[in-house]
Formats: structure tokens, sequence, C-alpha cells
């Protein structure tokens, strides 16, 4: 997932926009962003880089055999085709 000192950053910036009179609740804040933030992520269908790596590994690992086997087929429909 997203890295919390990340979502702490974000939340930080968001409450540095906050307008100066405002600012005595700058903390309340920032927490407000940080909980709404973290919310709205988990609501996602987010996977880890190591999860997509995964996958990705899998995949790649699958394209290598599927061209294997179309060069082994047509390999094989040439053999027939000259016969």
């Amino acid at each position: 997932m997203i890295d919390l000192n990340q979502i702490d950053d974000l939340a930080r910036r968001l409450s540095d926009l906050v307008p100066p009179g405002l600012r005595e609740s700058r903390e309340e804040l920032q927490a407000t962003f940080k909980s709404a933030l973290q919310a709205g992520l988990a609501k996602l269908d987010l996977v880890t880089r190591e999860e997509f790596e995964v996958q990705r590994a899998v995949l790649l690992k699958t394209r290598e055999k599927l061209d294997a086997l179309e060069t082994a087929v047509r390999e094989l429909e040439g053999r027939s085709t000259s016969d």
C-alpha cells in the first residue's frame, strides 16, 4: 500500500494551505486530512508493489511460453503443408 509517511506529508502540506486565521487548529486539520486520506485509500482496490511485481513476473513468463508455443505451431504447420 501507500507509505504512511507519504500520507503524513500530504496531510501536512494540505494543512499548510489553510489560511493564517485558522492556523491554531492546524494540527486538528492535519489529523482530519490524514484520516480522510487513509479512509479514501482504504476504499481503493490497491495491491502492494511486491504483489504487482509477482504478477508481472508471472505474466512475462506466460508471454514467453505463449511465444514459444506459437513458434512451435508455425513450425508444425510448415511441416504439414510441405508433406
